[in-house]
């Protein structure tokens, strides 16, 4: 872990949303020491496999490997087992599996103390609407809610929600679980990236967010280290 870091910047951690493994590179090798958190999710896995994070974790940064993992409950096992041995520090399991790929999850995380098991509620880029096309008749928070109550009783260490949905949510959980919450943009007005919920950095840690995800609004920046600098500061 970079020590250089204070436990407030290490709340803020940078996606790593690209198709190959140079470009993620240089943006690590741009950021430095300002940054201890990645996450590396399906896209760049899968471009670059697991190697990258692997490096990562060896030069000391935390690894949050977002691969929303939605299986029947062995090989959900055997995939947090797989990034537990990475070294990763997050991993994320889609609630809407139920309780049994959940709790799966939380049994093989136990191998490994430092890799928390994190309960996807409900992406970030759907709308009520695309819950009714699945026939789910909840709006986006009710639905969440229900989600985070199901997780919560599988033992996952917290749950990945919106901006959006993080105050209900950590009025839910309490203080002691993790809630991280991605499509964090610096500019509200700005472009969300395809997330249909977002919110700034500084709104999300007032909710009761433990974690924020952000991606391009660092990674697109003129400057990148003074992005992230930006979202920083609203860790307090």
């Amino acid at each position: 872990m970079n020590t250089d870091l204070s436990p407030a910047d290490r709340r803020v951690v940078v996606a790593l949303d690209f198709d190959d493994r140079r470009a993620a590179e240089a943006l690590v090798e741009c950021l430095g020491n300002a940054c201890g958190f990645y996450k590396i999710g399906l896209e760049l896995l899968t471009a670059a496999g697991p190697g990258l994070a692997r490096d990562l974790v060896g030069r000391g940064h935390e690894v949050f490997l977002d691969l929303k993992l939605f299986e029947i409950p062995n090989s959900v096992a055997g995939a947090v087992r797989a990034a537990g041995a990475l070294g990763a520090s997050m991993v994320t399991v889609h609630a809407m599996g139920g309780t049994g790929i959940m709790s799966a999850a939380v049994e093989a995380a136990r191998e490994f103390p430092r890799l928390r098991v994190l309960a996807l509620t409900v992406v970030t880029s759907m709308t009520g609407s695309d819950l009714a096309d699945i026939g789910v008749a909840a709006d986006t928070e009710e639905q969440v809610l229900r989600l985070t109550r199901l997780a919560a009783g599988a033992g996952c260490d917290g749950v990945v929600a919106s901006p959006r949905e993080a105050g209900v949510v950590r009025g839910l959980l309490g203080p002691d679980r993790l809630v991280v919450t991605p499509g964090v943009v610096l500019d509200p007005e700005g472009a969300a990236g395809g997330h249909a919920r977002p919110g700034t950095p500084r709104a999300a840690f007032a909710a009761g967010a433990s974690h924020v995800v952000v991606g391009r609004s660092v990674a697109r920046a003129a400057d990148p280290v003074a992005a992230l600098r930006r979202v920083r500061a609203a860790a307090g």
